[in-house]
């Protein structure tokens, strides 16, 4: 069977409601993009094609695309700690370098590359301080914004996918903010911030703040970017510039277990993300706390979709409706 459709990246977050939302589209046969020995057990429900592969093997990406007319590459490496951050920037920079040189030799119709708004700048404050202006498509970030080697590679990779927007190739590029909604199964880290405020696995919190948005919309972004995205420019899929007291107020609401009173001083977090970090890199095991995640989070991460509002229609859900079915779609699958 030919599969008119390609999703790189379906057994994660964001990739799996692509896949859904392409199938609801009625866009054609949806081929999925999968590792082997992925997670499928949501996948397979959605009644999609599987096509084993990697992003750093070229011949199986090759495969994936033949008769392939359109590509959705939302598959991205997103851990805030990595043993092997090289491992972590290859999966993610040469990996898209790969799959679009791969669709281009296969003659896909049209590409929508999957960015982030981590490779979207925001304006500095007075003498360089931390701003909560939001951040749009026109600002490519400041060097001391590219905190880690996911939004490094993040950038990098939308260098690539602008490339070859360049040459030719018909590419539009989508920035989510920070989705959230049903099957993060993995879960991404925002994900780990609801679980462990659902757990009671969170005292305290950071002053910081998130632009969010339902990952049903940011699926029906990606539609629309097909659409009528204009080719080679990029569009925020966001919604709500929120701070994260006001999240964790709302999952309180939501959960009935009480929100974290304590603001924890940033020197403290900063202290607790190095020792943490510092131990993941003599055991090997992930940090509780990564060190990059508590640099990010100094930044007051707010975002503007307007672009995308106005020339795509990208809807804006509530958003206290998506934190509620992901904090269900955690308690009916036994996360917490």
């Amino acid at each position: 069977m030919t599969a008119r459709v390609l999703v790189t990246g379906a057994t994660g977050f964001v990739g799996y409601h692509v896949a859904k939302k392409a199938l609801e589209r009625g866009l054609g046969t949806v081929r999925c993009l999968v590792r082997p020995g992925s997670d499928l057990r949501f996948l397979r429900g959605l009644g999609v094609e599987l096509a084993e592969g990697d992003l750093r093997d070229s011949e199986s990406l090759k495969r994936a695309c033949r008769g392939a007319e359109v590509l959705f590459h939302v598959a991205a490496d997103y851990r805030l700690w990595s043993k092997d951050p090289a491992e972590l920037i290859a999966t993610n920079v040469a990996g898209t370098r790969n799959i679009l040189e791969a669709a281009r030799a296969a003659g896909v119709r049209r590409t929508v590359y999957t960015s982030s708004v981590s490779a979207v700048g925001r304006p500095e404050g007075k003498d360089g301080a931390h701003s909560s202006v939001p951040g749009d498509e026109t600002l490519d970030p400041a060097p001391s914004q590219l905190i880690g080697p996911y939004k490094i590679s993040k950038y990098q990779a939308e260098l690539e996918a602008r490339r070859f927007a360049a040459e030719g190739m018909d590419l539009v590029i989508v920035n989510p903010s920070t989705p959230v909604g049903s099957h993060d199964s993995k879960p991404t880290p925002t994900g780990r911030i609801i679980l462990d405020f659902l757990k009671g696995r969170m005292p305290a919190y950071l002053d910081t703040g998130l632009n969010l948005v339902d990952v049903a919309d940011v699926a029906e972004g990606h539609m629309l970017a097909l659409q009528k995205g204009r080719k080679g420019e990029r569009y925020i899929l966001g919604h709500r510039n929120l701070m994260l007291r006001e999240i964790l107020e709302t999952l309180a609401r939501i959960s009935g277990r009480p929100a974290p009173r304590f603001k924890i001083p940033y020197a403290a977090a900063w202290a607790a993300g190095f020792l943490s970090t510092a131990l993941a890199r003599l055991t090997g095991v992930p940090p509780a706390v990564p060190l990059d995640g508590v640099r990010m989070a100094r930044e007051i991460m707010f975002y503007s979709s307007a672009k995308a509002v106005r020339e795509l229609g990208l809807p804006q859900s509530p958003v206290d409706g998506a934190l509620e079915k992901a904090v269900l779609f955690y308690k009916e699958n036994g996360y917490c």
